[in-house]
């Protein structure tokens, strides 16, 4: 949600239709043992069903509270936006510079794209657009051939009526079509409100709202742009825009992870 981002049912699998190809495997890891564990066509389905798809728990509460205490420490980031300045609402977050300095959020970003990429995938030949690289560095190559080199990933924190406008994050030309967010706070003790929201918009229709409640440490699997939806003729596209509704109490923070860099 850069300050160049703009603000801005379902299917199931026909009977006899062919499966997608086998989810890739990711590898254990003792520091996200979770990741392993997901079954990724299972998340794959709800995604192309719901427009959304929400993992179990990613991160530890001890990992979250990690994460969390970066948000103070200024040398790690590469900028700062105060949401209201920019009309996107109302909160603060943070790109942060240089992912070697985060290990967590790196390993956590180059451990989910292969499984992301391989969802993705599924969609484009859905759509006929362009298939992405299956490990991270192709699609850091492919964006800084574009001039795409400053990293993503993000920390937003949202106090007492601090909210997000519905938005997309696309930053340049190369946009990996997925993204995650996952949440650092429990809901109910550390802060009330603050819903993730998602706005999908369908072709002569009224819009759809899904709103979510995503537990510490799970993510949220959600569309930059759009998603494929089964029409009667083929697939057809449904914008997606998202947005964070207003906290009532306490505090609300979350990584936000975006696999294509900003220009």
């Amino acid at each position: 949600m850069d300050s160049t981002a703009t603000a801005l049912s379902l299917f199931d699998l026909p009977a006899g239709e062919a499966r997608a190809p086998i989810a890739p495997h990711v590898a254990d890891r003792p520091d996200l043992p979770g990741l392993s564990e997901l079954n990724w066509r299972s998340l794959y389905e709800e995604l192309s069903r719901d427009g959304i798809a929400v993992t179990p728990p990613l991160l530890t509460a001890e990992q979250c509270a990690e994460i969390v205490g970066t948000f103070d420490r200024p040398g790690l980031f590469r900028s700062t936006v105060v949401m209201q300045r920019y009309g996107f609402g109302r909160g603060t977050y943070k790109y942060y510079a240089d992912l070697e300095a985060v290990p967590l959020v790196r390993t956590l970003r180059e451990s989910l794209y292969p499984p992301l990429a391989w969802m993705a995938n599924q969609w484009a030949a859905q759509l006929n657009e362009r298939t992405f690289p299956t490990a991270l560095p192709g699609l850091a190559a492919e964006c800084a051939a574009n001039g795409q080199t400053r990293p993503t990933p993000l920390i937003l924190r949202y106090g007492e009526g601090d909210y997000a406008c519905l938005h997309q994050d696309v930053y340049g030309d190369v946009v990996f079509p997925l993204q995650i967010a996952v949440m650092l706070n429990q809901p109910g003790t550390d802060f009330t409100g603050g819903e993730s929201v998602f706005v999908e918009q369908r072709p002569r229709s009224q819009s759809r709202a899904i709103v979510v409640r995503p537990d510490r440490g799970q993510g949220v699997i959600f569309p930059v742009r759009h998603r494929p939806v089964r029409g009667t003729n083929g697939f057809r596209r449904h914008p997606v825009r998202h947005g964070t509704n207003a906290v009532a109490t306490g505090r609300r923070n979350v990584l936000g992870i975006i696999f294509h860099n900003a220009t």
